[in-house]
């Protein structure tokens, strides 16, 4: 018996999201990517700072198929800690059709380490966005990230724009390869063209190692559903201008929104918007998650 009560104010997932009008194409990854417990099975960690709804392996593979992608990247929740059963469990039930992206502390060992290889993580992910996650000391971080280079694994970084200035340097100084998680959480109510996202666009154009997704539209947009308009010309010109260090996720299942839940299927008919030709729509869900995630 599931003892944990998700949050009164928890909204679930789409129960009967619409099949896309978009047709992904062969071999499309969605790179970003949640599993929730179960509770009674992988339980919540005691320090979490929010208690969800179950959103097991079992319904990510089914909205997988559903939605027309054949492979996901799942993301450790920051709910679970760096408790990381729920995402392996995830990866041994995918039969190679999804990586990970685990979270760690500072005491983890080798072998543990090498035990997250073997089931399919590929990189760590470090949490700044305070009211989710505690803060780590950043030289803790720095170490993990130098302990992870060697494995061929790459940072994610969560944070939100008004943080980057600070983060800036920190950032540029990690050894691995660095996905930012949703360009940064821009305020997409401020110019494309305006100091705070060209920070952004700066950190991307003078450091090639450093990629971004272009995921989070239903967290990122003030005008909402089911357009999502005024987060196109950010993300539309984070595809362009990096072609090939960009990726794209459903951020299923869409934790901590307050506002509404998504229709999953109407977040893949955004992807023709962002990335207009074939080419880069290719790129964006096939060749550049290939590449980090299936090449080691």
């Amino acid at each position: 018996m599931n003892t944990f009560q998700m949050d009164k104010d928890w909204l679930v997932f789409h129960p009967h999201p619409s099949r896309p009008s978009f047709r992904p194409p062969p071999g499309a990854v969605d790179a970003h990517c949640h599993v929730f417990g179960p509770g009674d099975v992988f339980p919540y960690a005691p320090e979490r700072k929010y208690t969800p709804c179950d959103a097991p392996a079992a319904k990510l593979f089914e909205l997988r198929d559903w939605l027309g992608f054949e492979r996901n990247v799942i993301v450790q929740a920051t709910c679970h800690g760096a408790d990381n059963r729920a995402l392996v469990d995830a990866l041994e039930r995918s039969h190679g059709r999804a990586r990970g992206v685990a979270t760690a502390r500072a005491g983890v060992s080798d072998a543990d380490l090498e035990t997250l290889h073997a089931a399919g993580v590929r990189g760590l992910r470090f949490n700044f966005v305070k009211r989710l996650a505690d803060s780590i000391p950043r030289e803790t971080l720095m170490t993990l990230a130098a302990r992870i280079a060697p494995l061929g694994w790459h940072t994610v970084i969560y944070f939100e724009a008004i943080e980057l200035p600070e983060l800036y340097d920190f950032i540029t100084s990690l050894p691995t390869t660095v996905v930012v998680d949703h360009m940064g959480r821009p305020d997409v109510s401020q110019p494309v063209d305006g100091p705070e996202f060209a920070l952004f666009l700066r950190l991307m154009r003078e450091h090639p190692r450093i990629w971004s997704k272009v995921s989070g539209t239903e967290r990122l947009s003030r005008s909402g559903p089911p357009d999502y308009d005024d987060v196109v010309p950010f993300s539309r010109r984070v595809v362009e201008s990096f072609p090939d260090r960009v990726l794209w996720g459903t951020d299923w299942p869409h934790p901590n929104l307050k506002s509404h839940m998504p229709d999953d299927g109407k977040l893949v008919d955004f992807i023709p918007r962002i990335a207009a030709s074939a080419e880069l729509q290719r790129k964006l869900l096939v060749d550049n998650p290939m590449r980090l995630y299936w090449t080691i």
